[in-house]
């Protein structure tokens, strides 16, 4: 009988990591090739990018500052698919942490900026609760 629940006890483990363990990478690595085609866009037509994260960029503005944005993340998004595929889950939940700063600054930033609470709220601090759930369930695998 023991032996029988204990069978029922690793038998659910096991299963439970089959399907956490996609999840917990699939998630992380769409997070990470996201905010890296965010940055990409940045680089690439700043003014419009500057616009979908919900602060208009000023027409006669320095767009270096765009262009610091979209290095940023696409630094972002290329360490996080380094750190998964040459350290691991550990090492991408403890990234997936910090790095939930930033859209939570940005979330900050646009609500500052007279961005509306929709893009703040609906963008960016929806971004940081998805990325500390990415960490969540990276720390669980």
């Amino acid at each position: 009988m023991l032996a029988s629940i204990s069978f029922l006890a690793v038998t659910t483990t096991a299963r439970r990591t089959a399907v956490l363990t996609p999840t917990a990478y699939g998630l992380a690595i769409v997070l990470d090739l996201l905010v890296l085609l965010i940055g990409a866009r940045f680089l690439l037509v700043p003014r419009p990018a500057a616009v979908g994260y919900g602060v208009a960029a000023r027409e006669n503005g320095d767009p270096a500052y765009l262009t610091v944005k979209g290095l940023r993340d696409a630094t972002f998004g290329v360490m996080g698919l380094a750190l998964l595929a040459f350290s691991g889950a550990g090492a991408e939940a403890w990234f997936m942490l910090v790095v939930a700063l930033a859209p939570l600054g940005d979330t900050l930033i646009v609500l500052r900026h007279g961005g509306t609470k929709a893009t703040a709220f609906g963008i960016h601090f929806a971004t940081a609760v998805t990325v500390l759930a990415s960490a969540a369930l990276l720390f669980a695998v």
